[in-house]
């Protein structure tokens, strides 16, 4: 049986020729002895520890950290010798396995060269046998600077354009390690996934390859299909011993001879009736344990084991009268996407754990989400993502990594790209929820658009991958699962990559240039980013910022702010709903506010296009630091009120009001994401800002399973009489179930809303603390800023509007009491009426 010895323990880093450290960190950082050093890891989190380094988050701290990433480094350990552990000294074969080396490395065991990386992306196994055997013992990997690599290459390749004047598309590394319009620019470098040595005798697993899908067999009858290709190594005395290989699953095991001399072997195995496994929302996840043994010499060398489930994925891009579809088929039901582009949830990968991965995903279940994307700029995420996502039945979207640039398709990077690909298919093959392999984030769509043709001049960009290697590696290695060049890629070269009519888009010039109105001029077959910023929640960008005071301004909140004129954006965004702002804190709220509302009008337009439109992936849900961007949940995973709105906009059940084609009228849009009917009643009511009813009617509804229905609103009632003074509720009843929707006829700045005026009560009991709110005038989107008093808080809701004699209660979890006084009042319990400048009557205690 083969052993796994990890070498996580007593390492040492220091920076190397060339190293460029500032010079009261010199000694420190070149001392031979070197920084103590954790594993898996990276250097900035090292010398961070060490108390060398201010926390790069914090403030600017990130700009006097530039010289890390163009210093050289060198991690050393030294190994446990053949006396110190006997599986060393049994072991035919002894190999030095690395799951992850960021970037550019080279590995010398007592100073004796063993192996060469240049890929963040790839493992590396390399073996070590003669130098353990013969007493070496210490480990040294330097990594040499990922700008020094990268830049040189670009030297030799000539210029690539990109989104970034940094140079990520040429070396394979993460690339949002270089800075991002969200991201700080922190170019690490470390051993950031496990190492060990790995001690084996006569032969191992070096590759299992699963395709697992559902078969028919006459009749109808479905079966599991499993099916493993194999590859085996031998040791040079298991060259000639007869191997067996046994898989396991569901009760069922198949037993396959390799014979002396071979290497590969399939091994097939069906799983009679098997539960299928669904997306969350359309069904269960049953997973099953797989498990394959390696046999020989009379007993087991080795086993590899996976949970897997039993499903089909299909992409449905068949033209149609509209264009050219993207929708998802699992099981052969069409899945309306409600999703969310996922970034490096840290910059430094390490500190991501299992745990941290599961609050994340949980975030997205718990807004109503069905899909994640993995963006083309981070990581291949471990391997406790994806099997979360399996357990929680959450689709996966996986870009290859390139994200907004021209790619060079030259050597070196063209064999480690393959190398990559080859290594990262197989690895994820076998996780029902990974639905989609995407070629690259942009692209196509840059070079078409972004002046890329020109300087060029003809030189290579990607092309190559995206339109021919990795469909080649995608069928050839995981044929189960579709693949798809790009997003956005329309999926024909005569038509515009980012044509709302074919395939999926992304809707930037929304945010970019435009008013978030501007969604409501889209009819897409699929949205795969669309986005609207707004700062992190208070107590995580005060953390971040030492400022005093804070301000929009500020010189910390705008280090936190890396988007392109992205302050300007906010700014302009802000101006047409809500006026000038004055002042940090109605800055921060309705900054919140206007992300949360822009996103829900674009989600709850593109579910009213089913189905048309047949998914939306916000841009985005976390962030990798504390930072205004576009994110549901900031870099401390606090929700700010946008994840409040998605987990009303995405929930299964919807009610909408839509304006007509045309804008001349109104209808309720009625969604309903769910395999069941539903009927019930919805009544219109158009009434004064003080509640009064002046105009109602009421109509029922009947909807099939996954269908929307539109009801037109009678003129009564969408018509205002005083566009400043009226609105529009739809309160829904079907049962135990109730929603309301809203429509104001115009923007806050215009509405005569009234002087807010509330009561507030509080209680404190089972570990929660209670605040109740009971409106005496019309609140509009009442939020409870609990983290303002206490970072630990989580609060149930936000985003609540109020009509008089109306109350809520927030149920806020994580403190043991808050101060009843504070809770009532600005900065803490917020309303956009009161941020407007309405601050008469207040609240009552």
């Amino acid at each position: 049986m083969a052993d796994h010895v990890p070498l996580d323990r007593n390492w040492t880093v220091r920076a190397v020729a060339p190293a460029h450290p500032p010079e009261e960190l010199a000694a420190a950082v070149t001392a031979p002895g070197g920084v103590p050093a954790t594993v898996p890891g990276c250097v900035h989190t090292d010398l961070l520890a060490a108390g060398l380094i201010d926390d790069p988050y914090l403030d600017d701290n990130e700009t006097r950290l530039g010289w890390i990433g163009r210093s050289d480094w060198c991690y050393t350990t030294v190994l446990p010798g053949v006396e110190d552990v006997a599986a060393l000294a049994r072991a035919e074969r002894i190999d030095l396995v690395c799951a992850g080396l960021d970037t550019v490395a080279e590995l010398r065991l007592d100073g004796r060269l063993v192996g060469r990386t240049a890929n963040m992306h790839r493992s590396y196994r390399f073996d070590v046998t003669a130098g353990v055997r013969a007493g070496a013992r210490e480990l040294a990997v330097t990594f040499g600077s990922a700008y020094r690599y990268a830049e040189g290459l670009r030297e030799r390749l000539g210029h690539r354009p990109a989104a970034y004047a940094e140079p990520f598309q040429f070396i394979r590394k993460m690339a949002c390690n270089f800075g991002w319009d969200w991201g700080p620019t922190l170019v690490t470098a470390g051993i950031w996934q496990p190492i060990g040595l790995h001690a084996w005798s006569t032969a191992r697993l070096a590759g299992v390859r699963p395709e697992i899908t559902v078969a028919s067999r006459p009749g109808g009858r479905a079966v599991g299909l499993v099916r493993l290709h194999v590859e085996v190594e031998r040791s040079d005395a298991g060259g000639g011993v007869p191997l067996t290989l046994t898989a396991r699953i569901a009760g069922q095991e198949r037993e396959v001879a390799v014979a002396p001399g071979r290497n590969r072997a399939e091994v097939e195995v069906e799983v009679p009736a098997p539960r299928l496994w669904w997306p969350r929302g359309h069904g269960d996840q049953p997973l099953y344990d797989l498990e394959l043994s390696l046999g020989g010499d009379g007993g087991e060398l080795d086993t590899w084991r996976r949970r897997v489930g039993f499903r089909t994925v299909e992409l449905d891009t068949r033209p149609d009268a509209h264009g050219t579809p993207f929708a998802f088929r699992i099981n052969g039901e069409t899945v309306l996407v409600k999703g969310a582009n996922w970034i490096p949830d840290d910059c430094f990968p390490a500190r991501v754990t299992r745990e941290r991965y599961a609050e994340r995903i949980d975030q997205a279940v718990g807004a109503n989400m069905n899909l994640l994307r993995i963006w083309g700029g981070g990581r291949y995420e471990s391997s406790d993502f994806y099997e979360l996502c399996d357990e929680r039945g959450v689709l996966v979207w996986q870009d290859f990594l390139f994200a907004c640039a021209a790619y060079p398709e030259e050597e070196p990077i063209a064999g480690e790209v393959e190398a990559e690909a080859r290594e990262v298919v197989v690895r994820l093959a076998a996780h029902p929820s990974l639905v989609l392999w995407n070629g690259n984030n942009e692209n196509i769509w840059g070079h078409e658009d972004w002046g890329w043709k020109e300087e060029l001049a003809g030189r290579s960009w990607g092309e190559g991958y995206y339109l021919d290697l990795l469909p080649r590696i995608v069928a050839e290695l995981d044929p189960t699962r579709p693949y798809w060049p790009g997003s956005p890629y329309s999926g024909r070269s005569d038509v515009h990559p980012n044509d709302p009519d074919h395939g999926p888009m992304h809707i930037w010039d929304v945010w970019n240039r435009r008013d978030y109105t501007g969604y409501l001029d889209y009819r897409p077959r699929f949205v795969a980013e669309f986005g609207f910023q707004a700062p992190p929640a208070h107590a995580t960008l005060r953390a971040a910022v030492g400022d005093d005071p804070l301000a929009p301004d500020s010189p910390g909140v705008r280090h936190h702010q890396k988007a392109e004129d992205g302050d300007g954006k906010l700014a302009r965004g802000l101006a047409p709903h809500f006026g000038a702002v004055k002042g940090f804190d109605d800055w921060h709220y309705l900054t919140q506010v206007n992300q949360a509302r822009a996103i829900s009008l674009g989600v709850e337009h593109f579910r009213a296009q089913w189905p048309l439109c047949t998914g939306a992936v916000v841009w985005q849900l976390n962030d990798c630091w504390p930072v205004t961007s576009w994110s549901a949940v900031d870099g401390a995973g606090r929700p700010k009120p946008l994840w409040y709105a998605l987990r009303r906009a995405y929930r299964d059940r919807l009610v909408t009001v839509q304006a007509d084609p045309g804008r001349a009228g109104l209808s309720v849009v009625v969604c309903n994401d769910t395999a069941l009917r539903w009927e019930g009643g919805v009544r219109m009511a158009r009434r004064g800002l003080d509640g009064a009813v002046v105009a109602e009617a009421e109509a029922g509804f009947r909807i099939g399973p996954r269908g929307v229905l539109r009801l037109a609103v009678p003129d009564a009632v969408a018509r205002a009489g005083d566009p400043a003074r009226e609105l529009v509720t739809v309160d829904v009843v079907a049962g135990e179930e109730t929603d309301r929707a809203w429509w104001f006829f115009a923007e806050d700045v215009e509405l005569a809303l009234p002087e807010p005026d509330y009561e507030v009560g509080t209680e404190v009991g089972d570990g929660v603390t209670r605040v109740s709110v009971t409106a005496r005038s019309l609140l509009r989107d009442v939020t409870l800023f609990a983290d303002r008093l206490d970072g630990a808080a989580r609060v149930s809701d936000a985003l609540v509007t109020l009509l008089p004699g109306e109350s809520h209660t927030f149920v806020v979890e994580g403190v043991s009491g808050l101060d009843a006084r504070r809770v009532a009042a600005p900065p803490v319990l917020r309303c956009v009426n009161e941020a407007l400048g309405g601050r008469g009557a207040g609240a009552t205690l």
